[in-house]
């Protein structure tokens, strides 16, 4: 059986991160993806120059459209943009238990543009999270909803793994790419304790999009029946595939896209 996964999240024009990666890692992951917008964004791979934000009634609507008519194997909650839109997503969604959702806390973008109001943090932290089967912050997010600094070793990121998951999701990923190594670690904290995934630094600027795609990877394996470990696995080798294979790819002028369907298409020589 074909398994469908749905994207709450905002929109990327320039197609390489929000829901247009996340349909792409759905479609390259071999699940059926659909999509509730919660923001439109003017952006490229230099960064992001506009938002409008979807009203938090119609985000509502979408979700439970979708869930009156079609079977959702697992959820993936990207952008959210302020504490309105945050009510509305855990408000369709608190009925709906038992389907894995993987969080990724989508705050601030590449370039630096702010993605979460500071208001939405608080409905974040408190309605959404204990709602999770996973989530995916990276330092500087997993930092912000701690409120503490941002870890800049493996003892810090430990630590913050396990104050994030004492929030209520069932796992926590801490994600260490923004450390000053040549490693690029994750810890994944869930009841059964840490389990570091290691990995080496691609020397590449073709990272947009990357929380996206590893989430949307994620909850395409759990969907699929994976254990959490398990799609971790699997995501971050499907992801260091796509960053590995970006070169393949002339989008902008920035930070490119990853290549989602580095495993599909053939390139010419």
């Amino acid at each position: 059986m074909i398994r469908n996964v749905l994207t709450i999240a905002g929109s990327d024009p320039s197609g390489g991160a929000g829901i247009q990666a996340d349909l792409k890692a759905f479609s390259a992951r071999g699940v059926y993806g659909m999509a509730v917008l919660t923001a439109l964004t003017a952006q490229n791979t230099q960064g992001v120059t506009g938002v409008h934000l979807v009203p938090p009634p119609f985000v509502a609507d979408q979700i439970n459209a979708v869930f009156a008519d079609v079977r959702v194997d697992a959820v993936k909650i990207g952008m959210i943009a302020n504490a309105g839109i945050a009510e509305a997503v855990a408000g369709a969604l608190d009925n709906r238990r038992g389907i894995p959702i993987v969080i990724d806390p989508v705050m601030i973008a590449k370039g630096g543009a702010a993605l979460l109001a500071p208001e939405a943090v608080d409905v974040l932290t408190r309605r959404l999270l204990p709602l999770a089967t996973l989530l995916t912050p990276n330092l500087p997010e997993a930092a912000a909803l701690l409120q503490q600094p941002v870890a800049t070793n493996r003892a810090d990121m430990a630590a913050q793994a396990e104050g994030l998951r004492a929030l209520g999701p069932a796992a926590v990923l801490v994600k260490g790419g923004h450390l000053d190594s040549d490693d690029s670690p994750d810890v994944l904290a869930t009841a059964d304790g840490l389990h570091w995934f290691e990995a080496r630094r691609v020397p590449t600027k073709n990272t947009h999009g990357t929380g996206c795609t590893l989430s949307s990877a994620l909850a395409a394996e759990l969907a699929k029946g994976a254990s959490v470990s398990e799609a971790v696995a699997i995501a971050k080798d499907y992801l260091a595939g796509a960053v590995a294979a970006a070169g393949s790819l002339t989008v902008g002028s920035g930070h490119g896209p990853v290549q989602h369907f580095h495993a599909l298409w053939k390139v010419a020589g």
